[in-house]
């Protein structure tokens, strides 16, 4: 699923994630398909056509609504020099087309990348990430997006979230437009009806956590890649250790207004300590990813 002639480090385990997960999300939206149609007979073209316009808008314009919802404006070289000058190294390094660029004015540290193809990549950083980043700092987080774009699991996981915002698309139409109240008796339809929130709701869960477990792993191998491809693992780790830290010292109300956006994020901001959150976080710990960097290190010092 990369591009062959990127010099990122190919990583087998990420691609049998991708694709079992497309898998499994394709079945998944086929049984909640199935479910509409069976109950929704008289309606099913227009289930179809409803379906299929989600899941084109999803695929088409959920990189650019994403990006929009994150404040994220492409910049020129002159505006963003020294932006610009990490990703075309980057870029040379890899051997892959420039993307985009983007800021986004946040002091949120962080940063993100977007785009169903190298073609339609993004790549953004926020105001706060570029004030507290040393320069082989900010490169080895810039280089951690790109390898994203460069497997391509920012596209499959544009696509593995369409389920969900399906499924819960179905639940509220469900609950809001009193499908329930429909049901008389032991009307096996209103019975059905009756079970279509809960269906939705099953199958947004599985979506989820299906999404949750390629996140992490991806998290995991865009670390990895980029730490091969710069040579610097301890300089990703230093951006890693910071970024974290100074989360704690951004106002709450920054903070919520980013975590609908973690799964796209460098690092995942939380609005509270003991955020449910954080349990269900995209990413996986820093001491994971701290461990990993060490490690990598250790075997590039060998001789």
């Amino acid at each position: 699923m990369a591009r062959s002639r990127s010099r990122y480090a190919p990583d087998r385990g990420l691609t049998t994630r991708m694709v079992s997960t497309m898998f499994f999300i394709g079945l998944l939206y086929v049984v909640l398909v199935g479910v509409l149609l069976a109950v929704l007979r008289g309606a099913w073209p227009v289930v179809l056509i409803v379906a299929g316009g989600l899941f084109v808008a999803q695929f088409w314009f959920s990189d650019r609504i994403a990006a929009y919802g994150m404040g994220a404006r492409e910049v020129t070289p002159q505006e963003q020099p020294e932006l610009h000058g990490a990703i075309d190294r980057i870029c040379a390094l890899a051997d892959m087309p420039k993307p985009r660029v983007a800021v986004a004015r946040s002091d949120v540290p962080n940063a993100f990348a977007t785009g169903r193809s190298e073609r339609s990549a993004l790549v953004c950083a926020t105001t706060g990430l570029l004030r507290r980043l040393e320069p082989e700092e900010l490169e080895g987080v810039l280089a951690h997006e790109m390898s994203h774009v460069a497997h391509r699991d920012v596209a499959v996981m544009t696509i593995a979230s369409f389920l969900g915002v399906l499924a819960g698309i179905v639940t509220r139409v469900a609950l809001w437009g009193g499908l329930a109240r429909n049901s008389r008796g032991n009307d096996p339809t209103g019975i059905i009806i009756m079970l279509i929130p809960l269906i939705s709701a099953v199958v947004y869960a599985l979506s989820f956590l299906l999404t949750r477990l390629l996140s992490r792993y991806r998290e995991l191998s865009a670390d990895r890649t980029a730490a091969l491809l710069t040579g610097r693992p301890s300089a990703l780790a230093s951006a890693l250790t910071k970024v974290s830290g100074q989360m704690a010292r951004i106002p709450t109300e920054d903070l919520r207004k980013a975590e609908p956006y973690n799964a796209f994020y460098f690092v995942p901001a939380f609005a509270a300590k003991e955020s449910l959150s954080r349990l269900l976080s995209s990413h996986p710990t820093l001491e994971q990813r701290l461990d990993q960097l060490a490690r990598i290190s250790a075997g590039l010092s060998r001789p």
